[in-house]
């Protein structure tokens, strides 16, 4: 999938990852999307949570290696 910024969150627990997902989507123009890499496992419900209340799109989830990515567009 296409992705305008990459933001590396592995390492990192919440809430740091959704802190510095919002802040990285923020750079961003409508439309455009983030990927992001994380290493914590409740920033997968915290992903969608985050989602649906700010209205960008989770385009994509998904789990490999101990790794979660997610691709969220900015609305």
């Amino acid at each position: 999938m296409e992705c305008s910024q990459e933001l590396d969150a592995r390492g990192l627990n919440c809430p740091l990852p959704i802190l510095r997902t919002k802040k990285a989507l923020g750079a961003l123009t409508s439309g455009q999307v983030l990927k992001v890499i994380s290493t914590d496992p409740g920033s997968v419900k915290d992903m969608q949570a985050f989602a649906k209340q700010t209205g960008n799109e989770l385009l994509s989830s998904a789990e490999a290696a101990g790794e979660f990515v997610f691709y969220l567009k900015r609305h």
